[in-house]
């Protein structure tokens, strides 16, 4: 079992850049996918972008893609999510969530999850 926790959220001006950690304990992380999702008030979670287990199959939503990008060092069993050009709507609570298996954009197919990071974005 992998335990996850996420870091580098906070809040930051229309324009701004942020890069959540995504840090795993317990098992080595190169043995999941994982995926970042986003939750903002009153609304569903989303997806945001995903990796494989290598790194070298990655999907990031429409809504980011060209401003957010996804990356993963497995010899810190660390993912990254780079977040620049930040926008209001941006605004959730980030989490990443780790599955044993190949990259998928669902939740549900994600079987253990990080306590979120809160990313705040002004006007």
């Amino acid at each position: 079992q992998v335990q996850l926790v996420e870091s580098g959220g906070g809040l930051v001006q229309t324009g701004g850049s942020l890069r959540l950690s995504c840090a795993a304990s317990g098992r080595t992380l190169s043995s999941y996918a994982v995926g970042w999702f986003r939750q903002a008030p009153g609304k569903e979670r989303e997806v945001v972008a995903a990796i494989g287990r290598s790194g070298s199959l990655k999907y990031h939503a429409d809504s980011v893609k060209g401003r957010f990008t996804i990356s993963r060092e497995n010899r810190k069993n660390t993912v990254y999510l780079q977040m620049n050009n930040l926008k209001p709507l941006d605004t959730a609570v980030y989490y990443c969530a780790a599955r044993d298996g190949n990259l998928e954009y669902a939740d549900v197919e994600y079987e253990y999850w990080g306590q979120g990071t809160q990313v705040t974005v002004s006007s």
